[in-house]
């Protein structure tokens, strides 16, 4: 499974189903909100991958609470959403509540409903990477930092060879989260939010993008 068909496919579309019954925002903005934050989020651990002791403490998690079994049963997703604010509040750190305002600022999602169904969907994008570390044949932290740049880079790739508009988001913030890999975390939110590649430059940025979308 791609990360373009967890978004596009029956667990994207379940979990957004489910946000929109809970949260009265439209199924389409939790995808359009998804496709972003999927990048962001693996972008974001495989930075901290990069650091030994953070790559072994997330093999750990990932062996312990995410074996993808999420994506089977995408209901847990509500039932999760405590766990699921733990999750990004280690990945963002301080970071989360400028994180969780510039999604909100992309996707029209108001502040007090982005926090939310973001830590809704924590829970479905470790089940993915957790499903993918599986079947990859992953079994420490030293190898997780290739299978999520891997991730990345196999969804940029099925981004640019489908007409799904979906996928013209995906491989725009891909490539903005690709661009910043050099520097620090900051600057991957930056990068994929800020307009950090020609394609998000010349459509207004991500903002733009996610627009078009959502007809605006």
């Amino acid at each position: 499974m791609s990360l373009l068909d967890l978004i596009t496919g029956s667990t994207g579309n379940q979990v957004a189903e489910q946000a929109e019954n809970k949260f009265g925002i439209s199924k389409t903005q939790i995808i359009g909100l998804l496709v972003v934050a999927a990048p962001l989020v693996i972008s974001y651990l495989k930075k901290k991958s990069e650091n030994a002791d953070e790559a072994e403490k997330l093999n750990a998690t990932l062996d312990k609470h995410h074996d993808g079994s999420i994506l089977n049963n995408p209901a847990q997703a509500l039932e999760r959403g405590q766990e699921g604010d733990s999750i990004l509040s280690h990945i963002f750190g301080g970071e989360k509540t400028n994180v969780e305002n510039q999604l909100s600022q992309n996707t029209g999602i108001s502040m007090d409903k982005i926090g939310p169904i973001l830590a809704m969907l924590a829970p479905v994008i470790m089940g993915y990477i957790g499903q993918q570390k599986q079947a990859n044949g992953v079994t420490s932290g030293g190898g997780l930092g290739d299978l999520l740049g891997g991730i990345l880079g196999n969804s940029a790739q099925e981004s640019q060879a489908s007409n799904n508009p979906l996928s013209d988001i995906l491989g725009s913030v891909i490539g903005g989260a690709t661009q910043s890999q050099g520097g620090g975390l900051g600057d991957i939110l930056g990068s994929v939010l800020g307009g950090g590649n020609q394609q998000q430059s010349q459509q207004g940025g991500l903002g733009g993008l996610l627009g078009g979308l959502f007809g605006k």
